[in-house]
């Protein structure tokens, strides 16, 4: 199973068109200025020699404009823009200068430790920072053609495979990222040796004796002991979870430590595991997968804990405390897009939906240039969006996981094609070993669960199109050209049609999509008694701006009322509202006391709205889930 490549697929809806319009127009031009003014850009200047000054900010700074150039990329594909295309052509040009004649590019340790390279790969983010350069590399060589910063890329990745592997230096990325990069890298250049680098980072990881427990041997770490010892040890001896170096991967079962790092780290793994067909390796990431189910957000957020912005235990799903970072929900989509090319079930690409709209999607405000860097479920109203971070990952991977969405809506296994996200626009694939193929989709999804899909084959071509059933959904319908199709989905989630497809055949699918409340395992301790909406695959909450009267705390829909869906246009860039009825403690019952034996409660009319669009309007109160 591969998926169609962004290039290859062009979106034109109502919903995500806006969407990519003001990635392209506001959110990256502005994350572009906000790389220039903190000194992340000028920092590759100041490596390449061509600038006066020393390093600025965190070490790994790097990242944020590679991520950048990344986005930047898809972007030029999805809005061409000469004038854009030249000032990231002058970025590249910078960071091409910056790369030292060994191959070696890291502006922090050219800048600042330069004969300390490799030394605290635990927590210094080289081998991170290069993963993220060959992404860019590859995503601007697809988009454009142009090959200087693939080629720069290729540089580097030999010299890390010339230092690490069999038979060499021991070394491990502290946080993950560099594995799947390098098997894009091999994916697009033919180099196996890369590929082979890839399986290496995933395989030996948390053998013993640890890398990461051996590097903290070394009393003079670039960066200092300080950060390693507070996230690798306990008790005063080294505990890899933070990273999950703890044991191999293949003995793995539990999603632990920094949940960033674990979705890239799974992600990588999902990709060796389709290139090598690595049973040990896919059964881990089955039993992995089993456990995320159990610690995963009703929005797709991963990750309730800022101790270590990660992982804690099953169940534990706090909603005014969760940390569920932005990158977190992006690096979940990269993982359930490569299981479901592993093993071909809709149940990937459903969790991958509930993350890419809500807990990913939340975390860039409608006019593209605010942002959150964690995602709770409930607000006080003391959260507000912020333009940039100090630690600025966040913004740019939302910028490029909106930039290349084509990539994840269709795919294609030896003889047929699948549609997993329904995305109006089109895509173009060549089915049946010679036919070329012309697709459009047609939809106000996730307004409306109506699509109707056109294909147009230059010829006629036998092949099976596998309509993606949501778990969502119950009911359907599907026709074609006209006719009613009785099927039913297989156990792997998808319709599969499978006939021969003439010029202007078309395929009606109509997924049922009522207001549905849904409630937490009984061990999600938060959320015992609560419900949250849900519709389609929006997840929906409760704002102060819209229920002026709503004490959060104590907020409860009627039981048995109706509830209905309705699409303003005129609000929040167009949405589908859901109203019903609620009621609330009459706080004024309490007066100064603090307890009270028979409280009243009020009856009011209430207002819900997708939860991504949070925190659009004003600071206030927020809640999914309520009583």
């Amino acid at each position: 199973m591969k998926s169609l490549p962004f290039t290859d697929v062009t979106v034109k809806d109502r919903f995500w068109s806006p969407r990519q319009t003001a990635n392209s127009e506001k959110t990256i031009p502005h994350e572009l200025e906000q790389c220039r003014t903190t000194g992340r850009i000028s920092n590759f200047a100041k490596a390449a020699g061509v600038m006066e000054g020393g390093f600025e900010g965190i070490f790994f700074n790097d990242s944020d404009v590679h991520k950048l150039v990344e986005a930047a990329s898809y972007t030029l594909h999805t809005h061409p823009n000469p004038e854009w295309e030249a000032e990231l052509d002058k970025v590249i040009d910078t960071i091409a200068k910056s790369q030292q004649a060994d191959g070696y590019l890291n502006s922090y340790f050219t800048l600042v430790e330069p004969e300390k390279r490799w030394q605290n790969l635990g927590m210094m983010h080289e081998l991170y920072c290069a993963g993220h350069l060959f992404e860019a590399g590859v995503a601007h060589y697809q988009a454009t053609g142009k090959q200087k910063l693939l080629d720069v890329a290729c540089r580097f990745a030999d010299l890390i495979d010339n230092t690490f592997g069999h038979g060499k230096r021991d070394g491990l990325p502290g946080h993950q990222g560099i594995e799947l990069a390098l098997v894009k890298l091999a994916r697009v250049t033919g180099e196996t040796r890369y590929m082979s680098l890839a399986e290496y980072f995933v395989t030996k990881r948390g053998e013993a004796p640890h890398v990461f427990e051996k590097e903290l041997e070394n009393p003079d770490l670039p960066g200092g002991l300080g950060a390693y010892q507070h996230h690798y040890t306990r008790d005063g001896k080294y505990e890899g979870t933070y990273s999950q170096a703890h044991k191999p991967l293949s003995e793995q079962t539990e999603c632990v430590g920094h949940a960033v790092r674990a979705m890239y780290l799974y992600a990588g793994a999902a990709d060796i595991a389709s290139e090598t067909r690595d049973v040990d390796i896919t059964n881990a990431l089955d039993a992995l997968w089993q456990n995320v189910e159990k610690r995963l957000y009703v929005t797709g957020g991963v990750g309730p804990s800022g101790h270590n912005e990660g992982f804690t235990q099953d169940y534990e799903l706090p909603n005014f405390s969760a940390y569920a970072e932005t990158c977190a929900s992006v690096g979940l989509i990269f993982w359930a897009h490569r299981m479901f090319l592993l093993k071909g079930e809709s149940r990937f690409i459903d969790v991958l939906e509930t993350a890419l709209y809500n807990g990913a999607l939340s975390g860039v405000s409608l006019d593209g240039i605010g942002f959150f860097y964690q995602n709770p479920l409930a607000s006080r109203g003391g959260r507000h969006r912020h333009p940039w971070f100090g630690c600025a990952c966040c913004p740019p991977n939302i910028a490029r996981l909106i930039g290349s969405l084509g990539q994840y809506i269709y795919a294609q296994s030896e003889k047929d094609l699948w549609i997993n996200l329904y995305v109006g626009g089109a895509a173009t694939a060549t089915v049946a070993e010679d036919v070329s193929l012309k697709l459009t989709q047609e939809t106000d999804y996730p307004w409306s669960g109506d699509v109707k899909i056109t294909l147009n084959p230059d010829k006629s071509a036998k092949f099976a199109l596998n309509l993606r059933i949501p778990n969502w959904c119950d009911n359907f319908k599907v026709s074609i050209n006209g006719e009613t199709h009785n099927a039913k989905a297989a156990p792997n989630g998808y319709l599969s049609i499978n006939r021969a497809w003439q010029s202007n055949d078309t395929v009606e699918l109509n997924l049922d999509m009522p207001v549905e409340r849904v409630y937490a395992h009984p061990y999600v301790r938060d959320n015992l008694g609560r419900s949250a909406l849900r519709r389609g695959p929006l997840v929906y909450c409760f704002e102060d701006v819209d229920n002026p009267n709503g004490a959060f705390e104590t907020l409860s829909l009627v039981d048995n009322a109706a509830v209905e869906a309705v699409f303003n246009n005129e609000l929040l860039g167009g949405i589908t509202l859901i109203r019903g009825t609620g009621t609330v403690f009459d706080v004024s019952d309490w007066e100064n006391s603090l307890y009270h034996p028979k409280p009243s409660l009020q009856q009011m009319d209430v207002t819900a709205i997708p939860y991504y669009a949070w925190c659009n309007r004003e600071a206030g109160q927020m809640a999914v889930w309520v009583l």
